[in-house]
This record gives structure tokens, C-alpha cells and sequence, in this order.
């Protein structure tokens, strides 16, 4: 836990078009923290600086434009937390040579260095990730990973810390990485404090999985409503028959007319999309719990403890057991220890 007394500088670097909960979110839970260490009698903990690319107002995905006092490309600028805000603007920024030196330049003098969402791209365009193992929105971990290959990709963690360097998933997700580093600060009643003021989890519960397979259908679906009310009882009833037979049955289609109008209206196939909600729920049943490995088949769907390895091992390239030692809590507290 940091001295109370000692207040750090958290620098929030935002590109244009930066996504706007990405910055405020973090930016919220940072200042809700220094209103309760003054409410406990206590220094505030945090000095708050917007860094754009140059000094003046920096437009975000909603249109709304924020002033930013510094620019992140001023060579004297320094942080003991870093903090990079994603977006397209991010994105773009990790093609410009000039941006990803002055993200180097930062991260290399931070104590600890974030990245929120997309943000990562320009962190990893640095060099500063390699080799560690990282997260993004669930929508661009494959690009992520394509774009640096020597990166891990954990395409299910809401943050994930390696070192000195945190990233996070999606949006929101930068108010969870922002709640952990202020518990680590400051202590967990603190952090409990802000977390009830914002009406947030301090630990939110599963990962990215619990959303990543229907919307990913929905994004490149081009009717996602066709089967909406269907594919949400898919997902709370997946130990049930879900054959394309019992499936067209509970629509009143026939089972080729059905697979055939699933298809064109989520650009997957009904047996597809079954599968990876199972994915899904067995990975978060694995990382989140301790439920033997028979019972997280059984819950999830799979006819064996066998279908089910054999399912992770073509779509992972891991064992169920070896995702568990790998992913679990536990399992990265130990790895965090080490480091």
C-alpha cells in the first residue's frame, strides 16, 4: 500500500476520438477516491492530469470535447501512473512513429503503466509489452494478437496485470483496473467506498466470455433480433437438447427452413453458435471457480468430460485442466508473486 501522504500523478493520455468512458471512467474513480481519503480525514491521493496530443481541447467518440493542460509529447511530462484511453483514435496512433516514442518515453519513467480497451495497440507498439500476457476488448484480441505476435492474449480477462504494465478489456472495464489499483493504494475500504458510490462491483464477477459469444454474433449479424428472444434462453439452457430439431421446434420452423434463417440472420450456423456458448460458460466455470472439471461439462452442455476436452483442445489448443491452472485467480496471483 502506497503512504498516504504521498500524492501520485496519474496522467490519462487521450488520442482523438478517444471513447469517453475510457478516460472518465478511471478519471471518476480516481477522484471519488481523494473525496473519501478527505471524507476519513485524510490527504487527497491523487493528482489527475489530462494529456492530449497537444495542449487545448481533445474531441471524444461522443462528441464531446475535453481540455487537456499538457501534451503527452512534452518531453518534461512525467507520470507515476500512466493511464492510455482507447479508441479509434488510439488504434490509429499506434501507426504514428512520433505518438508511440512519447508513450514509450512515458511508460519507461511511470512506476505503473495502464492501458484501457485499444489503448493497448499503442502501448504494444512500444515494445513495452512483449512477452507478457495481456487482454483487450474482446472485439480486437484476435487483431491484437495477429498485429504483435509475441504477445499472450487473454481474450476473457477484464484486466490483467504483468509487472508493472495493467490492461483491461473493453470501456468499462478501465473502472475495474482504476478500483484495483486504488485498493492497492489506499486499502480495501477505500476502494470498497468508491466502489459503492459508483454503484460498480469492486470485483466484478467473470470475464469477458460472458459476453463475447452473442455479441459477436450480434455485431456481424444482419437481423440480430430475428432470434434474440431464442438465443438468450439458449444461453440460460444450455445443458438441454439444442439440436437443430429442438431448436426449430421451440421457433415453429421446420429444422431446414430454421438453420437455414439462423444463418442468414447471425452469419453463424445454429450448431456454431451452441458450441461457443458452451466455450463460454466452461471457461468462466473454469476461472472462476472450483467446480470439478465433470460438473463444469455436465452444466455447460458437453455429452462427456471427454467431448469437452476434445472441444478445447480444437478451439484453444489447451486441455480444460491446464486452462483452469493457467486462467484461474489463483493461478495468477501465483504468477503475479513471481514476477
Amino acid at each position: 500500500m502506497a503512504n498516504s501522504h504521498s500524492v501520485q500523478k496519474i496522467v490519462l493520455v487521450a488520442f482523438d476520438g478517444t471513447q469517453m468512458l475510457d478516460l472518465t471512467g478511471p478519471m471518476d474513480v480516481f477522484a471519488e477516491a481523494n473525496t473519501s481519503c478527505e471524507n476519513a480525514g485524510r490527504p487527497r491521493a491523487y493528482e489527475i492530469i489530462l494529456a492530449g496530443p497537444r495542449v487545448g481541447l481533445v474531441p471524444t467518440s461522443s462528441g464531446v470535447e475535453l481540455h487537456a493542460k499538457v501534451s503527452f509529447f512534452d518531453e518534461t511530462l512525467q507520470a507515476d501512473t500512466l493511464v492510455i484511453c482507447g479508441g479509434k483514435g488510439a488504434r490509429m496512433g499506434a501507426d504514428n512513429p512520433e505518438a508511440v516514442a512519447a508513450v514509450g518515453r512515458l511508460a519507461d519513467r511511470a512506476s505503473r503503466v495502464v492501458s484501457i480497451c485499444t489503448g493497448a495497440f499503442v502501448l504494444a507498439a512500444t515494445g513495452r509489452l512483449d512477452h507478457r500476457r495481456v487482454t483487450t476488448h474482446w472485439k480486437f484480441c484476435d487483431t491484437l494478437a495477429q498485429r504483435f505476435g509475441s504477445l499472450e492474449v487473454d481474450a476473457d480477462a477484464i484486466f490483467i496485470s504483468d509487472g508493472k504494465y495493467f490492461t483491461s478489456a473493453g470501456v468499462t472495464a478501465g473502472i475495474d483496473v482504476a478500483l484495483a489499483l486504488v485498493e492497492r493504494d489506499l486499502g480495501r475500504p477505500i476502494a470498497l467506498e468508491v466502489a459503492r458510490e459508483l454503484v460498480v462491483f469492486l470485483r466484478r464477477p467473470g470475464g469477458q466470455s460472458q459476453f463475447s459469444a452473442q455479441m459477436a454474433a450480434e455485431v456481424s449479424a444482419s437481423d440480430p433480433d430475428r432470434f434474440a428472444e431464442l438465443t438468450r434462453w439458449m444461453a440460460e439452457h444450455l445443458p438441454d437438447d439444442l439440436s437443430i430439431e429442438a431448436l426449430a421446434a421451440r421457433v415453429s420452423m421446420s429444422p431446414r427452413n430454421f438453420a437455414r434463417r439462423f444463418a442468414q440472420a447471425l452469419g453463424t450456423s445454429p450448431g456454431k453458435y451452441v458450441q461457443t456458448l458452451r466455450m463460454d460458460a466452461a471457461r468462466r466455470l473454469l476461472t472462476d471457480g472450483e467446480v470439478p472439471l465433470a460438473t463444469v461439462a455436465r452444466r455447460c452442455g458437453f455429452n462427456s468430460l471427454e467431448t469437452m476436452r476434445l472441444s478445447f483442445q480444437r478451439h484453444l489448443k489447451v486441455a480444460p485442466q491446464d486452462f483452469r491452472a493457467r486462467f484461474h485467480p489463483r493461478a495468477r496471483e501465483q504468477r503475479g508473486r513471481a514476477i
